[in-house]
């Protein structure tokens, strides 16, 4: 599996920290057992499956404050 860089994930979530958090919570999606997004060696960890998705855009975040502002309107 070709590397994946930061270059490339920052410009789908542009802050390192948001990043980091959404690579953690959809690692712990895949664990447990939520289906892949993305076409990858059966052998691949999770946490380099959740990258990858992120690198292609299959998944993104929204921000909770600003959905229930929204949601309320």
């Amino acid at each position: 599996m070709p590397k994946i860089r930061r270059e490339d994930l920052v410009r789908n979530v542009p802050s390192r920290y948001k990043l980091v958090i959404l690579a953690s919570l959809r690692t712990l999606e895949l664990s447990e057992g939520k289906e892949k997004l993305v076409d990858v060696p059966p052998n691949t960890k999770f946490a380099m499956i959740a990258l990858k998705e992120i690198e292609q855009g299959a998944i993104g975040y929204k921000i909770k404050e600003m959905a229930e502002k929204k949601e309320a309107n």
